[in-house]
């Protein structure tokens, strides 16, 4: 089975695209949740990869038997699940592709996988940690920071909450207090 990056390749180049959900129907089909500002980058995607909620998890490549978009969701029939409850058993995995079957970001975009490990700084120049991830809201990402000092953030992925990212220095600055 291929691996991520081309043979030999690295499942660091894994960029999760969505989660997934509910089971769709009685047929093994399951609602998908993008996590990307245009899903159709997912279904454009040559190969999906599934890690699974699981305490060992690891990528392994999807079989695909067909997605589609559905309101702000996605539904797709991925795996051997033919039956309602053979979806369920994929409830909370992450689909990813390639970091190669991506298309570039455009001018001031990133991808979130991008962003993980950069410094988060403060306009007064207090570094207040580094990228964990993004965590999921009904209103907007946020950005999960690992601080300094054992303090963990949640920070809006809004325009009025992060002033810049600067991807060659490693480094988002944000208009947030240390002690909020």
């Amino acid at each position: 089975m291929p691996q991520p990056g081309g043979p030999g390749g690295n499942v660091g180049n894994i960029v999760v695209m969505a989660r997934v959900g509910a089971p769709h129907g009685v047929r093994g089909d399951v609602k998908l949740r993008p996590l990307s500002s245009d899903p159709a980058t997912l279904l454009e995607a040559r190969h999906w990869w599934i890690r699974r909620r699981t305490i060992d998890a690891a990528w392994q490549r999807c079989r695909l038997h067909g997605a589609r978009r559905h309101g702000d969701q996605m539904i797709a029939q991925i795996d051997d699940a033919v039956t309602r409850e053979a979806a369920a058993t994929l409830r909370g995995a992450e689909i990813g592709v390639d970091r190669a079957d991506l298309p570039p970001p455009g001018a001031g975009e990133w991808y979130r996988h991008d962003l993980v490990g950069m410094a988060v700084v403060t306009r007064e120049g207090v570094t207040l940690g580094t990228v964990r991830g993004f965590a999921e809201s009904s209103a907007h990402p946020l950005l999960d920071v690992a601080g300094d000092g054992g303090v963990d953030r949640l920070i809006p992925w809004v325009p009025e909450f992060v002033v810049a990212v600067d991807p060659m220095a490693r480094r988002i600055d944000v208009d947030w207090q240390p002690d909020y």
